[in-house]
């Protein structure tokens, strides 16, 4: 997930210096959406991975 996000994070910096504003500003704000999703889940992941045993 983290890898999906920088790599939409690459294309908006490179779709924004070549100057194609729509492209980079979809690319950003999926990598925005990536991340927060991402840091969620690896919230949850830890949260969740500090249970006890089950009885």
């Amino acid at each position: 997930m983290l890898g999906w996000a920088l790599t939409f994070l690459i294309i908006a910096l490179i779709a924004g210096v070549l100057g194609f504003g729509v492209v980079a500003g979809t690319a950003a704000t999926i990598a925005k959406v990536l991340f927060v999703v991402f840091l969620v889940l690896f919230v949850v992941g830890l949260l969740m991975g500090r249970r006890g045993p089950v009885a």
